[in-house]
């Protein structure tokens, strides 16, 4: 037996060993989607086992916005393993962790003063959840027990993240009877460049202005709305919910999860309307892909409120909090990305994308193109076949990963204008 023999039967063995035992997002056991198994990555590029390359179209999940195998991420965790890879962050802390909080308060709209460091999206948007309650809770308003948040939005995958996922139309209706109920305002229609149309936000200011005393948060995605419809809203509406928010006595949660460090065309998308709210979720491209992360921030008077209260302290405490080796790597991919001149970049990105994608709009099954920062949708007339497109687009030495009606990129940051429109080029062929 040959060695490319050998490669492919090891190959096969291996998926085959992956459809047996492994269980993938959203994928089914009983019809499983094949999965590719990616042997290296460098840059842009994911090379599989058989040998082929893909260009990197969604940035695994947007989180890898300075590519694979970059050697300054490589050096930053080389260095912290050999100190300390792991210690509890209980009654224990090191420098990476502070450096870490420092750095993200510091970058962060004003007024974020506290850092709560937790290990994944899903559990900063529950860490915020709980600190907005904990607050009311503290300070004797127990009645202010509900969230106020936007259809067509996402949080994430656990139970309180998901009950301010969409109802109807996101990933987790059906778990509708057995989650929290929650109040949803229409999804925001005005974009991100059309003129403000106060219409746009009357079933809002009607839910906050008559729900304000059992509402303790206002829980959005600001200006991209990311796995719930990949939309892109008006900076004045934002706006105008920071004042509502305001007026009404209830705090204001910003999951900046996807768009946090640059995808939006500004470091946080909060900073489009001027804004800051009351806690902040992080997580994605903390650590440039590399390593788990995510961090809640929340002003002084919210972490002063909490620990005022009954318990006199916040009730969460991760394992892996504050993880050494992630907070050293993060510390290293901040630094790398404001090092650079990542809004020339971004727009330089965005501006090929405009260009690029607007021949997608004459394809029959193309409904809508759009484009925002390092982000480019198509959205389709009709669900994709996932199984069936992703070979096409694997076969074309790209990946995409669409869901629903949404093909869409979201590239790592260092990804070149040739690359960027092989990548393009290779999805119209697909779609077409």
């Amino acid at each position: 037996m040959n060695s490319i023999t050998k490669t492919a039967q090891q190959n096969a063995e291996l998926l085959q060993k992956d459809q047996q035992f492994v269980w993938h997002p959203y994928s089914s056991l009983s019809d499983p989607i094949p999965a590719y198994e990616v042997v290296s990555a460098s840059g842009v590029y994911l090379k599989l086992a058989d040998g082929r390359e893909l260009i990197d179209g969604m940035s695994s999940w947007w989180c890898t916005i300075h590519g694979y195998n970059h050697p300054v991420l490589n050096q930053a965790a080389k260095d912290q393993i050999d100190r300390v890879s792991h210690v509890m962050f209980g009654g224990i802390t090191h420098a990476p962790a502070v450096e870490l909080c420092e750095k993200l308060v510091a970058i962060t709209p004003s007024g974020l003063d506290k850092v709560f460091l937790s290990d994944s999206g899903s559990v900063a948007v529950e860490v915020a959840i709980k600190m907005a309650f904990q607050y009311w809770i503290s300070q004797g308003q127990t009645q202010k027990s509900q969230l106020l948040t936007l259809r067509s939005g996402y949080h994430g995958d656990t139970f309180a993240a998901m009950s301010v996922c969409d109802p109807k139309t996101g990933m987790h209706h059906m778990f509708d009877q057995v989650v929290n109920k929650h109040h949803f305002a229409p999804a925001p229609q005005t974009g991100v460049y059309e003129e403000w149309n106060e219409e746009d936000i009357a079933e809002f200011t009607e839910i906050i202005s008559t729900r304000s005393d059992q509402l303790a948060a206002v829980i959005l995605e600001p200006i991209v709305q990311g796995a719930g419809g990949m939309r892109f809203y008006s900076p004045h509406y934002l706006k105008r919910v920071r004042e509502l928010c305001d007026q009404h006595n209830v705090l204001l949660i910003a999951d900046e999860i996807a768009t946090g460090f640059g995808r939006s065309g500004k470091l946080f998308a909060c900073e489009w309307a001027g804004i800051s709210p009351d806690i902040l979720c992080l997580g994605k491209a903390i650590t440039g892909g590399y390593m788990t992360l995510a961090a809640t921030l929340c002003s002084e008077e919210v972490s002063r409120g909490i620990c005022e209260g009954e318990a006199g302290c916040f009730m969460h405490g991760p394992t892996f909090m504050g993880n050494p080796l992630a907070c050293a790597v993060a510390n290293a991919s901040i630094d790398l990305l404001l090092s650079s001149d990542w809004q020339a970049n971004i727009q330089r990105i965005e501006t090929l994308l405009s260009a690029q994608m607007e021949v997608f709009s004459a394809l029959d099954s193309v409904d809508e193109i759009r484009v925002l920062g390092a982000i480019g949708v198509i959205q389709m007339k009709e669900p994709v076949n996932l199984a069936e497109i992703q070979k096409k687009f694997v076969a074309e030495g790209i990946w995409v990963r669409p869901f629903g009606k949404l093909v869409y990129v979201m590239p790592p940051y260092i990804i070149s204008d040739r690359e960027l429109t092989t990548l393009l080029r290779g999805i119209y062929k697909v779609l077409a």
